[in-house]
C-alpha cells in the first residue's frame, strides 16, 4: 500500500452547467449515476451547497482562490462580458495564490485537467498558478468553430498541454476518455507523493458530443449520455485508487460550476432559477464528499458550504496556512467533513453576486433578494424578497412583509458586503476588492492558420459561458 503520511490526496471533479436535480441521489429520475450515487451514500452529501457565481469563469476563480468573484476582480470583464472569451486581455492577476500554489508548497504535486477559464493568455494559464501539469481547453467547449455561424471570434478550438496548443477542433466526444486516461498516469506517477487533481469536465456544457456507448444507454438524451460518462469517469478514478491502495487516504470532492441551463435535458429541480441568476437554482449545485478513511459515511448534511471554502479546507487537510496578508472569503469546514460529534459549518452567511451587482443574500434558513434583473435581461431592478429556505426550497412564497425583523437584519449584512466587496448598479466600490490580471498583446491561442476550415459543432448556441 502506498502512503502519503498525513496529508490525504485530493481530487476536485468539477462539472460544467450540471444542475441540482441531475444526479441520482439528488432526485434526477432520468439520469443514472450509480457511481455517485454510492460516493453520496458512502459519504457526505450536502444539500446547501453553493458556486460563488451563477456562470462559469467567476465561479472558478473564485473557488480557486477562496474569493468573491468582485474581490479578484472577476465579477465582469472586458465590455460587461459574464465570463472570459478567447484572446482576453483579463485574466487571474499573477499575484492571487490558488489551492494549486498552497497545495504545492506543501510538497503536493498538482495536475489540472480540462476546462480552466480563467484567463487563456500564456500569464493566466493554470501553470503560472500553482499547477505543475496541464491538459485540457482554456475556456467553455462552444468557444470554438460552429457550423453555419458567421462569428469572427471563433477560433478553432485549442485542446492544450501545459502551456502549448496541440491539437485544434478536438473530437469531443473523444475528450473524456483521454481527460480520464491523462489523470490515471497522473495519479500513478506520483509514486507516493500526495497529490492534489483538478478534473473539470466539458460535459454538460453545450454542444453536447457524447459517446455512442454511453447514448444508447441514455434515457435523456445526449444530456443523459454525458451524465453517464461523467460517473464512468469517477469510476475509473477510484477503481485506481483502490488498485494503488490508496483510497482510504483520498478525499474525492464532486461539484458543478453553477446550476443548469434549464433545457436540454437539464434540471435544477427542486430549485427556482438557472444558470445565470442569483435564484437557488443558478447557484446552489450538489456537493459530494467522499473518502473511506477520511469522511465518514452515510451523511447528508444541510448546512451552508460554499466553494469559496475549498480553500481553507484543503489547506488544512495538507497543512498549510492560507494567506494572510489578504482579504479572503474562505472558510475551514474540515470538522464537518471529517464527522467531528457537534461540529458544523462555519459560513452562516453567503452572498449571491452576478458580474458585480449584488443580488441576494442568505442567513440561515432566511433569503433576501434585493434586486434582480429585469425581463429583457438588460437592467436591474430593486426588490425586497425573503425566502424561507427550509420550508419553501423553491422561492414561492415572499414572506418579507411578515418577518420586518429579519428584512433588517439581512439589510445590514447586505450593507456591510456592499462596503466590503461594492455593488454595480449603485455606483459602489468595494474597500477590498482587487484587480484581475492584464496583458496589453492578447490574442487566441491557435496552432494553424486562423481560418483553418475544420468544425464540428451542428448548430449555433444562444448561450455562450
Amino acid at each position: 500500500m502506498r502512503t502519503n503520511g498525513d496529508h490525504p490526496n485530493i481530487i476536485l471533479i468539477n462539472c460544467d452547467d450540471l444542475g441540482y436535480g441531475d444526479l441520482g441521489c439528488y432526485g434526477s429520475p432520468v439520469n443514472d449515476t450509480p457511481t455517485l450515487d454510492r460516493m453520496a451514500a458512502e459519504g457526505l452529501r450536502l444539500t446547501d451547497f453553493y458556486m460563488a457565481s451563477p456562470v462559469c469563469s467567476p465561479s472558478r476563480g473564485a473557488m480557486m482562490t477562496g474569493c468573491y468573484p468582485p474581490r479578484i476582480g472577476f465579477g465582469a470583464f472586458d465590455d460587461g462580458a459574464w465570463v472570459l472569451f478567447p484572446g482576453h486581455h483579463t485574466g487571474l492577476h499573477r499575484d492571487e495564490i490558488t489551492i494549486a500554489d498552497l497545495l504545492r508548497g506543501r510538497g503536493y504535486a498538482t495536475r489540472i485537467i480540462g476546462k480552466w477559464h480563467c484567463g487563456d493568455q500564456p500569464e493566466f494559464l493554470p501553470t503560472r498558478h500553482g499547477f505543475d501539469g496541464y491538459f485540457g481547453i482554456p475556456f467553455s467547449n462552444d468557444m470554438g468553430r460552429q457550423a453555419h455561424s458567421a462569428r469572427e471570434w471563433a477560433y478553432p478550438l485549442p485542446l492544450l498541454r501545459d502551456e502549448e496548443v496541440i491539437e485544434q477542433q478536438p473530437d469531443q466526444a473523444s475528450l473524456t476518455e483521454r481527460y480520464v486516461e491523462d489523470g490515471v498516469r497522473f495519479i500513478r506517477a506520483s509514486a507516493g507523493r500526495p497529490f492534489f487533481l483538478y478534473l473539470a469536465h466539458l460535459y454538460v456544457h453545450l454542444p453536447i458530443y457524447a459517446q455512442e456507448n454511453f447514448l444508447r444507454r441514455s434515457r435523456n438524451g445526449p444530456f443523459g449520455g454525458a451524465m453517464a460518462c461523467v460517473d464512468w469517469a469517477a469510476a475509473v478514478l477510484q477503481h485506481e485508487l483502490r488498485r494503488l491502495g490508496i483510497e482510504r487516504n483520498t478525499l474525492i470532492v464532486f461539484t458543478s460550476d453553477n446550476g443548469a441551463r434549464g433545457d436540454y435535458g437539464g434540471s435544477n429541480a427542486p430549485l427556482r432559477g438557472r444558470k445565470g441568476t442569483t435564484w437557488e437554482g443558478g447557484q446552489r449545485v450538489p456537493c459530494i464528499l467522499y473518502g473511506p478513511g477520511l469522511v465518514p459515511g452515510g451523511r447528508t448534511s444541510s448546512e451552508i458550504v460554499s466553494s469559496l471554502d475549498f480553500l481553507a479546507t484543503f489547506a488544512g487537510l495538507a497543512g498549510a496556512e492560507p494567506p494572510s496578508d489578504r482579504a479572503l472569503d474562505s472558510l475551514d469546514f474540515g470538522g464537518l467533513l471529517r464527522g467531528r460529534p457537534g461540529a458544523r459549518s462555519p459560513r452562516d452567511t453567503f452572498f449571491y453576486y452576478l458580474c458585480n451587482n449584488l443580488g441576494a443574500v442568505r442567513h440561515g434558513r432566511w433569503k433576501l433578494h434585493v434586486a434582480r434583473r429585469d425581463g429583457d435581461g438588460r437592467s436591474w431592478v430593486e426588490v425586497r424578497e425573503l425566502y424561507n429556505l427550509e420550508a419553501d426550497i423553491a422561492e414561492t412564497a415572499d414572506v418579507a412583509a411578515r418577518h420586518p425583523e429579519v428584512v433588517s437584519d439581512l439589510m445590514k449584512r447586505i450593507e456591510a458586503c456592499r462596503a466590503d466587496l461594492g455593488d454595480e448598479r449603485l455606483g459602489l466600490r468595494g474597500a477590498n476588492v482587487r484587480p484581475a490580471g492584464w496583458v496589453e498583446d492578447a490574442k487566441p491561442l491557435t496552432l494553424y492558420d486562423e481560418h483553418h476550415p475544420y468544425i464540428q459543432a451542428e448548430y449555433d448556441l444562444p448561450d455562450r459561458g
